[in-house]
């Protein structure tokens, strides 16, 4: 909880810092790549701190941790998704100072505070970061070499590869979870990025990695059978959770994998829990595991899926064209919902749910978390 004097000064500044996270952002980013370059070669992924959604997510996200305890309240699915990312990639409770250092110096200079103000930020940022060290303290870390088994082309620019553990079994991960991928890349830099597994056998994990950007296109140009491939364990927080209520499961591209691990292990357990599966994609060839969602639903005893292309090939239903409208869905009272992909639709959907009645919402994003902190 926050003093009651740093409590005034932080709800007296916020407005000021809410609006001033880009620049904020963009200030703290040069000031701790200036000082440890190494970080942005080995930890951070590159892409998201060139176009600044890295760093944003980072402000973003003390920004609503602050307005939550002036509003009694932990934003607490937040702090579990950080922790969980922080963890699968490997940030250390060291880092933090780091962090603090930078962050702080950039809040500093871009609002011009006085020295208690910064004091009172401060006080915010450590209260963050001790709970966040707390929850990582409980999480599995370390990384594994694995062996490419198979690896199967599902479209254009989607691979999947089967992967084996070279020592020891395959860990256990839930429906939904990730795992970071870390490739070597030229210059001796080391990217990290998080990839769902979309399947799962007792002695193997398979995961399916869309070609953009430079890890997975490392990934599809140089990861053939045979190869070795470091993985960290299984994390995350967004998993599908037992129970009897209605599920509603909405992706979009890509960020169907989870989805289809959480529809597998349903199918595979013969659930009968009423499943609405809903997903967007481009048209029907730039669709994963196409086939596969309808098998999978058809399993289940009360399954549906509703499957929105922006430009159908072909024949196609219209209103299931163009994007995801869950106005036309049978969306059930009281539905349990997982969300992954862009974070447009993330947005979008996320809004339409809560339109309609649904609260129970729980998503997963490849990259920074700017959902929450954005809005």
């Amino acid at each position: 909880m926050l003093s009651p004097k740093s409590a005034e000064l932080v709800e007296a500044t916020l407005p000021a810092a809410g609006a001033a996270i880009g620049e904020i952002s963009e200030l703290f980013c040069t000031r701790v790549f200036d000082e440890h370059p190494i970080l942005l070669r080995h930890l951070f992924n590159r892409g998201t701190q060139a176009n600044g959604t890295q760093a944003q997510a980072l402000a973003g996200s003390v920004a609503v941790f602050a307005s939550g305890l002036l509003g009694g309240k932990q934003p607490d699915a937040m702090l579990r998704r950080i922790a969980h990312k922080h963890v699968s990639v490997g940030v250390t409770s060291g880092q933090y100072a780091v962090v603090h250092k930078h962050l702080m110096g950039a809040i500093a200079e871009v609002l011009d505070v006085t020295p208690e103000i910064a004091a009172a930020w401060s006080e915010v940022y450590w209260l963050m970061a001790d709970t966040l060290i707390g929850l990582e303290r409980f999480l599995p870390r370390g990384q594994e070499d694995y062996r490419v088994i198979a690896r199967f082309q599902e479209t254009d620019d989607v691979v999947t590869f089967v992967v084996r553990p070279v020592n020891g079994p395959v860990p256990l991960n839930k429906p939904g979870q990730y795992v970071s991928v870390h490739v070597p890349l030229p210059g001796g830099i080391r990217q990290i990025r998080q990839y769902s597994p979309s399947g799962r056998t007792d002695d193997a994990l398979q995961f399916s990695v869309k070609r953009d950007g430079e890890v997975s296109n490392h990934l599809h140009d140089h990861a053939p059978v045979g190869s070795t491939v470091r993985l960290s364990r299984p994390t995350g927080d967004v998993t599908l959770q037992p129970g009897d209520g209605p599920v509603l499961l909405a992706s979009a591209g890509i960020g169907c994998t989870p989805m289809i691990a959480m529809l597998d292990d349903l199918a595979a357990t013969g659930s009968r829990r009423e499943v609405i599966a809903v997903h967007g994609d481009r048209d029907q060839f730039s669709h994963p595991f196409r086939a596969e969602l309808g098998q999978l639903v058809a399993k289940l005893e009360d399954g549906q899926a509703h499957v929105f292309y922006e430009e159908p090939v072909g024949q196609w239903p219209a209103e299931r064209t163009g994007f995801v409208d869950l106005s036309s869905v049978p969306v059930p009272a009281g539905a349990t919902a997982y969300l992954c992909g862009p974070v447009p639709f993330l947005r979008a959907v996320r809004a339409q749910l809560l339109e309609a009645g649904v609260t129970d919402i729980h998503y997963e994003v490849f990259g920074p978390d700017v959902v929450v902190s954005a809005g």
